[in-house]
């Protein structure tokens, strides 16, 4: 499918943009959301425009509930920043886009994706990884996911939980 940007055009006037997004775990399990753009044939996580007197949380907050329909969304620490430009041919100028991303957490629950997505899916990050096509992207999935097993792991896991891989002593015994 035809991509809706292009290149960067040096001899184009630049307009900057600020986004706030988040990469979510489905509570109490390891899935994380992505979506599917139809338009740019691209997998990636929900973000959008940070409105006039918004906070970074709260437009993200609001983004995430507006592409996927979710309801009960808890983000928590910021976990990366991305920028990258391209050109947008309908508004003739480049974009200069900065999107700060949140990790947090929402129920496992069906998606409503606004109509620029053509599916959205809850799957384990080894999964979500694979499909995402920008380092950038990746980036921030593996940003989130070490802030997942230091702050928030998964009940039975990480430090507090106890439940993660028990260790060998030299002599091979647990």
């Amino acid at each position: 499918m035809p991509s809706r940007s292009a290149a960067f055009r040096p001899d184009s006037p630049v307009v900057a943009e600020l986004a706030s997004g988040g990469v979510l775990f489905a509570t109490g399990k390891g899935r994380v959301l992505v979506l599917h753009e139809r338009e740019e044939d691209r997998w990636g996580f929900p973000k959008g425009h940070v409105e006039p007197g918004e906070s970074l949380r709260e437009a993200a907050e609001r983004e995430i509930a507006e592409e996927t329909g979710l309801e009960g969304i808890r983000l928590r620490d910021e976990v990366g920043t991305v920028v990258y430009r391209f050109y947008d041919p309908k508004a003739r100028h480049n974009v200069l886009k900065i999107v700060v991303y949140f990790a947090g957490h929402a129920p496992e629950q069906a998606l409503s994706p606004e109509p620029i997505f053509d599916r959205g899916v809850w799957l384990p990050a080894y999964r979500a990884r694979g499909r995402l096509r920008y380092a950038t992207d990746r980036r921030i999935l593996a940003a989130a996911l070490r802030w997942r097993r230091r702050d928030h792991p998964l009940p039975g896991t990480g430090p507090a939980g106890g439940g993660g891989r028990r260790r060998r002593s030299p002599s091979g015994r647990a």
